[in-house]
Formats: structure tokens, sequence, C-alpha cells
């Protein structure tokens, strides 16, 4: 059942799209009350409640009490009802099928009818802390142990489901009319929950929410929301670069839509063989003991019934770029120690352990080339070979859906627009291939009979066969990018062309409000506030330094202005603002304070 109001929620636009805001805050004596009413606590006991987190789409609050420690998720009714439900039937049917450690579901309800006017589900907390702060002490065999332990929770999550064969059709456990909390019967699939088919307008859009039957009409819906988005973003474009944005969005959006039938079949009887697939099972969603064994599976939140061939990917924490040899430690720059450091807690921060922030980036890099090796290992030996080849029957597909994610984006829709056109000519390449390097087109000389010899199809190079110290970094940084890995925090890096004379800077990122609040693609700029400083060449400043990136392009991001302390000798610049989201990169020589010089990806 689907509940309309959306009381408390509004959307901005950040400029690389929706953003969840709340237009009232929970009042935290109604949470306490709530929490003693589900816990069965009077008035004359201690229970404490305080915040815990935010999400994207929610708030989280520890709740202490003689009941023992709990957390309390507040939701925005981003899809109202469906989004609480979901969790409550995804975690109650793991934690009864599989041996996965996941929080126990307490109480919830999934309507505003309460005295806190939002959705609430109330859970056990689970032990440990988050493996992202563990990570950098944890040796090579707790690392191992860890990644077959969740090759082993991608086991059962495929067997999860009716009689150990998963389910039929895609969509979100709980959120179909007849699903029933009170039985024992596995819940079939309903309507999906999914940010791509809730965020902002697209909750409205009259498009086809599943249960889907196949991938083929998951897919076709998910074109369907993009091309409605940006017919509407073309009709009120206001500006030229607005207008070829939406065109090109259409442009592409259409050639994928006329291609999906070709990669997944239309007509599927009986529905598509689905399974349980946390596609977000990074380090930030584990928790570890002090020995790096796991204690909980956390981030439940929009988990849905796909396609087998989507969990034939690596986990979240083993996508990055590859890094074969690794990286000697005495070769990167020292840093000062943070003069807070002995006061703040594994949950604030993570220790650079006197090291640049880039040792560590490729430190996870070659953890991660590593480790997949591990996991597919550990894969094959549970799932028998079988499991090699659907993977290698999944490439193809998992490219397509990479490349109608990116299609309604900023980033790479002219070489993700090149990879469709491979397909098509059925030239089958790797869509992170082209993204990293592009395609190139030459036509050939006129062949004697005066027609032109057939052109010539080739990746696009570096000028020089040996690229530059600061171009095989960028490149480095691009590829992780292009992988989905790296910090939530931005890093400003800089480089005097040796890998002992390395500076980073360090800080938070906050976007500024967009220049047009009513423009589809407007120009948007990041601050960074950064907060540590240091390396070869460079003076620390007197007053913060700012870092300034715009978008200014329907091809990537262009940075147009830097600021740094002056430099006694000219640096090579590397920005990179890494979310999984964005990647900006410039190898400006720097003399200077400012410079004006851009370098566009994409």
């Amino acid at each position: 059942m689907r509940h309309p109001t959306r009381d408390g929620l509004a959307w901005d636009d950040n400029g690389l799209g929706p953003v969840a805001r709340w237009t009232r805050q929970p009042n935290i004596e109604a949470v306490e009350r709530v929490c003693r009413r589900a816990l069965n606590i009077n008035h004359t006991v201690d229970c404490n409640v305080q915040l815990h987190a935010n999400g994207e789409f929610s708030k989280l609050y520890a709740v202490d009490s003689i009941r023992g420690k709990h957390i309390i998720r507040i939701s925005l009714p981003v899809d109202p009802g469906n989004k609480t439900l979901g969790e409550v039937f995804t975690l109650r049917l793991v934690h009864r099928m599989t041996d996965i450690p996941v929080p126990k579901v307490i109480a919830w309800d999934e309507t505003v009818n309460n005295e806190l006017g939002f959705e609430w589900l109330l859970m056990e907390m689970m032990p440990g802390k988050l493996a992202y702060y563990r990570w950098r002490k944890m040796t090579d065999t707790q690392k191992e142990i860890l990644t077959k332990r969740v090759a082993e929770f991608h086991t059962q999550l495929l067997r999860c489901g009716n009689l150990g064969q998963g389910f039929r059709s895609i969509g979100t456990l709980g959120t179909g009319p007849n699903a029933d909390y009170n039985t024992a019967v596995t819940p079939s699939p309903g309507p999906i929950v999914d940010s791509v088919f809730f965020s902002g307008p697209r909750s409205s859009y009259p498009v086809a929410r599943g249960p889907f039957e196949s991938s083929h009409d998951w897919l076709r819906a998910y074109l369907d929301l993009i091309i409605t988005e940006h017919t509407n973003a073309l009709a009120k474009a206001k500006t030229d670069d607005d207008k070829e944005h939406a065109e090109m969005v259409l442009r592409l959006a259409r050639k994928l839509l006329r291609m999906v039938h070709k990669i997944f079949p239309s007509l599927v009887f009986p529905p598509e063989h689905t399974v349980l697939w946390h596609d977000d099972l990074s380090l930030k969603n584990l928790l570890v003991d002090d020995n790096g064994r796991i204690t909980g599976a956390i981030g439940w939140e929009c988990v849905s019934t796909m396609p087998r061939w989507m969990a034939c990917q690596m986990p979240a924490f083993l996508r990055g770029a590859s890094r074969k040899q690794k990286p000697s430690r005495d070769s990167y720059t020292n840093l000062a120690p943070r003069p807070s450091a002995s006061s703040t807690s594994d949950e604030d921060h993570l220790d650079n352990e006197g090291k640049t922030e880039l040792y560590w980036i490729h430190l996870m890099e070659y953890d991660q080339t590593r480790l997949r090796e591990v996991y597919q290992s550990r894969m094959t030996q549970l799932l028998g070979p079988e499991w090699e080849k659907d993977v290698d029957e999944a490439r193809l597909k998992v490219d397509f859906l990479g490349a109608v994610s990116r299609c309604g984006t900023q980033f790479y829709p002219v070489r993700v627009e090149q990879w469709v056109d491979a397909i098509d000519r059925k030239e089958f390449i790797s869509l992170m291939q082209v993204l990293r390097t592009g395609i190139k087109k030459e036509k050939r000389p006129a062949t004697p009979s005066g027609n032109a010899a057939p052109s010539k199809v080739h990746y696009e190079r570096p000028a020089s066969s040996t690229p530059s110290r600061v171009q095989q970094e960028i490149q480095r940084h691009e590829r992780m990018h292009l992988a989905g890995s790296g910090n939530p925090t931005a890093s400003v890096i800089f480089r005097t062309g040796s890998p002992t004379k390395t500076a980073a800077m360090t800080g938070s990122w906050t976007p500024s409000r967009p220049s047009s609040v009513n423009s589809h693609r407007p120009t948007t700029s990041w601050r960074g506030s950064v907060s540590v400083i240091s390396g070869a060449h460079l003076e620390t400043p007197q007053s913060p330094v700012s870092v300034h990136v715009r978008r200014r392009s329907s091809d990537g991001i262009s940075l147009t202005s830097l600021e740094l302390p002056n430099p006694k000798s000219p640096v090579n610049v590397h920005i990179r603002r890494n979310s999984g989201s964005t990647c900006v990169s410039t190898t400006s020589s720097i003399v200077s304070g400012t410079t004006n010089s851009s370098s566009r990806l994409g």
C-alpha cells in the first residue's frame, strides 16, 4: 500500500541531482517516548536517546536502556511505507534463513500516524566498529578471512528465498499488496524501492515500478524515467547548454532503449530468477571486532531482489583500480602527526600514521587487487566452476547497466555513447576500458577505385608512449573513480615529479547553491575546507586554503580556480574530489597563489 503524504520532505538540487532535505526535525522527546513504549520501559527507568548518525534519507538514534543497546531509524517519506516495510521484511528473512549477522527487528511503524510524524524502525545495535576505521590496522590474513566471509554471505543470499532457489521477479520484499509479516511464508517481491525511482520529481513520473518480471522490463522502466526527466528538462531549457545536454541525454537513452531487447529477452516465462543483492556492502556497512572478524552487516535500506547477473559483480569494498605491486611505505612523504589525534576516537578519523593519503590510496588499490582473487576463488569453491561461467556471461549485462546509470548524469556521456555505438556494431568492448581511454575513429585514405577504405577504430592513447609520473598518477585516480572506489572526503594532491616529494591537502567538501535553481544543469561549485597541508616545496598557509571546482560542460568537470600558498618552486597539481560521482584532474604548473588553468575529463 502506498501512503501519499510526504510531509517533512523536500528535494534540493545541488547540480548533480536531487538531495533530500528535512523540512522539520524529529522531536527527541517524542523519539524517547516511542522507544520506551516499544521496549516496555516506564518513565522511572533511564532510557538515553542520542543522535547516532545521519543517513541519506534517515536519521539514526542510539538507544541505551536496561533492555540493552538499540538503534532507531527515523526515515523521510521518500517512498512512503514501502521503504520501511522493505527493510523490515528483508532483515527478518535474512535473519531467519542465513547466518549473516544482521540487526534483529524489534518494532516499527511504516506510517506517519504517530507522535513522530515519520515512519520509524527500532532494531538491535550490532557490536563492533566499522571496518572502514579498522582496515589499515588489519593484517593481510585478517583481510583475507573477512573477504572469504563476505563470499559466504553472498552465497547464502543467492540461495535465500523459496526452497533455496531465490525469487521470481525484480522488486523489494514486503511492498506488495498481500505482504503479511505475521506469516513465516517467504514474501514475494513487490514494487521496487530504489532512489533511481523515487528521487525528486521521479516519484510522480507515470512509469512502471515493479515488480518486474524480467531485466528487460526493469531496464526499460529505468530508461523511461530518464527520457521523461530530460524531455521535461528540454521543454524548460533556458540556455543553449541546457538544451544541448538534454538533447544529448535523450539521444543516448533512446539508443540504449533500442538495444535493450538485443541483450535481454523481452518475453520471459516464468518470471526471471532473481536473488537478494546487497549492492553497497562496503567497509562502512561491515562491522568488525578487534581481530577483524565480521560482527555485523548493515545498510539494508533499499536492498531488493535483483537479476542473478547483478550478483556476479564484486562486493562494493573490492571495487577499485588494479595495483599488483605493494607500495613501498618509505617512498611516500611523511606527514606531521595530527595535533588532536590522542583525543579523537577511531570513529572520527582515519589514522594516517604519519603518511600522506596517497600511500593509503595505493595500498587500498593493492589490497583490492589481491583480495578480488581471494573472493573469486572462494565463490568458485562454494558454487563450483559454474560460477566462473556466470561471471563471464554477466559482463555485458553489467556494462549495459553501467551505461544506463551514467546516461542521465554529467559524467562521460560522450564515451558512454561511444561504447553503445561499438556494441551496436558488435564490437564487444569493456565499458570501463572505453570510459578510461575513449574510442577514436580514423578514416583511411581513398582506395584506387575512389571509395574510402573502411574506418579503423582504436583506443585513444596519450600523445607520449611514456606518460609522465603526474599523468600516470592522474590515470590511476581516474581508474579508481571509474571503478567506484575512494574516500568520502576530498584530497588535493600536489606532485613535484618525484615520488619522495609529494604534498597532500585533505579536507571536507561542501556543495554551494546552484546558480539557477530552475536550470536542469546549473553551474555548481564545491569548496574544499582543507584540514591538513604538508609535503615538499609547500608552506602551510596562515589561513585556510580554498579549492574551487566548477562544472561548466556536459562532458565533465572543469577546474576554474585554485588558491594556493606560495610554493618555493613550480609544482604539478592533481585535484581529486572522489565521492563515487566526481573526479577532477589538472596538471597545471603553479608558481603563484592562484591559477585559472583547467583540464576537462570525459
